[in-house]
Formats: C-alpha cells, structure tokens, sequence
C-alpha cells in the first residue's frame, strides 16, 4: 500500500474513510455549494481550515471565514490563495469573536447567508479543570451555538455544529457540554434547519496530543502518552467531508458520525505514538517516569536514533478509556450512506430544563461570580447521561 502522508501512514488507510460517499454525491454537494453563500465560524482551527478549504474549492458564490486567531486566518487565506483557482468568489477572513458586538455587527451588514458552519469548541477536557475556564466552555460551546442557531433561523441559512464523539455518555464537561448544545439544537430544530456530527479525534489538529508528539520533535522534548487510552481518528480532510456531508444531507436535528461498518478502529495513543516515533525517523527509548524521559534528551540520544518516550496510566480527570459515537438508546440509520451513520434525534427535550439552564448560566455571568462546582452541578441537571470522572488530577500536571 502506498502512503501519501503522515495522515494515511499513522491512521492506516491511503484514501478518505467517506470517499465513497463524497463520490457517489458529488454532484450534488458540487451544486449545493456552488449556489450558496457560506460563513465558516471558528474557521482558523484545524477543521475550520479543512472545512474552508474543501468549500472554497466548490465555488461557493460568498465564503466569509470568522475566528479570533488572526495568525491563523492569514494562513488560511494564504493556503487558499496559493492553492485554489479563484473565480469570482466573494471571500473574506475576519478576525472576530463569534457573540461579540464586532461579530454581530458583521454579519448584520451581509446578505443572508445560506449555509452557516460552526466549528467553534473548546476541546480540551483540560480545560474544565477551574470555574473560568470552564464557564468559557459552556458559553462558547452552547449559548454562543445556540445564539448563532437563532440567528440562522431567523435568515433561513441552514445551520451546522461540530459535536463530538465524548457527547455520547460524556464523561467530562467537555462532552458533557456539547450534548446540552445537542439538546438545546434538538430543540430549535423545528425553527432551525440545523444538523451536527460527532466525530472522532482529528489527527494533528492544533492542541491535540498527536499535534503536540511534532511539537516535542521540533523543540527537542521527550514524548509522553496514556498507554490505556484508545481513541477513533480521523484526519483533518475526513472531519471537512463529515461537516460537509451533514450540513447538505442532514434533516433538521439529525447527528452525522462515522459508520460503525467502516470499522474504524479504536487505537491507543501508545500505539500512535510509537507509530509517528517511527514515521519520524528514530526507535523508541522507554523511560520509567517523567525524570527520566527528561534526562534522556542528549546528544547520545540523537546519535543513537533514539527518541525517549514516557507511557503511563491515565489517572486525570474527565479521561474514558474509549469513545463512542452514539448510545443505545439513541434510533440510528445505517442505510442512507456506505460511510456514514445518522443519528435520527427524535428525543424531545425537556424544554423547561433547558430553560431553566439558561436562565441560571445569564445570572451567573452576569454577577460575575460562580463556582465549578455550581456549573458541574448545572450541566448534571440538564445531562442525565453525565458520569463525570472525577479524580482531583488534571492534565496540566502531565508533560
């Protein structure tokens, strides 16, 4: 098998996991986006880029691209420039946050859009380890989401959000505020045409621990990785195509996720990790703890081909051993796509509960005092699935 890049070598498959899919409706995706106008929110980050790229390369008639990272929307609009024909698309990077006046301001000054991308997330389960960084999560996560829904309801643009796999019987804040984002877009779906998709952890992404295994390489810093922690991966162009793929095919409410006939193999992060050791060109130097992986970084090292690595037990808060894409009590369709599964969301949620979590979320920020115990009790109320793992160990005491 031929291998194109680190992506296919170290995820194991040498053409796109929903290529068969993208193929067989192709011109339809072609046509869609060709007659739409597009506003990617959250479009800096590793599946925003992807995201913005496949779209761009559709011919959308309008794709303006919004995130606060204005290095990386620079390097957004350079990748498109060098490497797209341009036509007479109507494309703008804007750095702003999504919810902020600048934000609003923009997109009140624009025709409507018809199709509207939400990539934004805190990701990292780290974060949820203060009360500021977790209430961040749950504005940015859901009532910023739920915010730009509205919106999309009001003007008529069908409406995408990433969701992710940790949202199925979440474990942490982190998935555990993404499912309320699900139940709060269930809810508005019969206002919103609005679709999601749980997918698995994107490869490289910015902030990742695969990201961060180049970021050691690159500054001369040992690897470490949880050796019983398996996830899903996908790469960046596969998490587009999924996006993508639910946006244009999704019915109101509906959850895309990769098929479970497609195999797709849980991997462990030790595996991955000796697999990108090799890729890159050295042998792996098992080390017995933190110290030692530190001290291992000299010259004989490099002489040696070797690159020290620390693999150990995950003891943080928030972590699964696995992940998953949907539960059983969820109604599936596994037929309407060879690559793709659907969630068919018919649970109605509990409008009052929602409700309820809204109100309490506006008066906490706007006394500017909370605990996390207070927002963990918050998000347990309205996410009966939580099971928050809970061990007083965070991520930022690892390497």
């Amino acid at each position: 098998m031929q291998y194109k890049d680190k992506f296919d070598l170290i995820l194991g498959r040498s053409k796109s996991l929903f290529q068969d899919d993208i193929d067989r409706n192709y011109e339809h995706i072609k046509s869609t986006i060709g007659n739409a106008r597009v506003l990617v929110v959250g479009a800096a980050g590793s599946i925003g880029q992807a995201v913005a790229c496949e779209i761009f390369k559709l011919q959308p008639i309008c794709l303006h691209c919004v995130d606060t990272s204005e290095n990386n929307l620079v390097e957004l609009t350079r990748i498109i420039r060098s490497e797209y024909a341009q036509k007479n698309i109507d494309y703008m990077s804007v750095p702003i946050a999504m919810g902020s006046i600048e934000f609003d301001a923009f997109i009140n000054s624009q025709p409507a859009y018809t199709h509207v991308f939400n990539l934004s997330a805190l990701k990292h389960v780290r974060t949820e380890q203060d009360a500021y960084g977790l209430m961040r999560m749950i504005d940015v996560n859901i009532i910023q989401s739920l915010s730009l829904a509205r919106y999309c309801g009001d003007v008529n643009a069908k409406y995408f959000c990433v969701s992710t796999d940790k949202a199925a019987s979440p474990a942490n804040a982190m998935g555990a505020t993404k499912r309320a984002m699900e139940l709060f877009l269930t809810a508005e779906a019969t206002k919103t045409k609005t679709s999601l998709a749980r997918f698995a952890n994107v490869a490289f992404s910015d902030g990742s621990l695969l990201h961060g295994f180049t970021m050691r390489l690159s500054k001369h810093q040992p690897i470490t990785a949880p050796q019983d922690v398996k996830r899903y991966f996908i790469s960046p162009k596969e998490a587009a195509q999924l996006c993508i793929m639910s946006s244009i095919f999704g019915d109101s409410g509906d959850i895309f996720f990769p098929s479970p006939n497609m195999d797709l193999p849980l991997i462990s992060f030790e595996d991955i990790a000796l697999k990108f050791i090799e890729y890159s060109g050295y042998e792996v130097k098992k080390c017995n703890d933190e110290d030692e992986a530190r001290h291992a970084i000299d010259k004989k090292c490099y002489e040696n081909g070797e690159w020290p690595c620390y693999f150990f037990k995950s003891d943080t808060t928030g972590e699964k051993p696995y992940e998953e894409f949907f539960t059983e009590n969820e109604e599936l369709d596994l037929l309407s796509f060879n690559t793709l599964g659907i969630v068919k969301n018919f649970e109605k949620p509990n409008i009052t509960l929602l409700n309820e979590f809204e109100a309490k979320i506006m008066q906490l920020r706007e006394n500017g005092r909370w605990t996390r115990e207070e927002l963990i009790s918050l998000i347990k109320d309205l996410v009966v699935t939580f099971n928050h793992i809970e061990t007083g160990r965070y991520l930022d005491s690892r390497m």
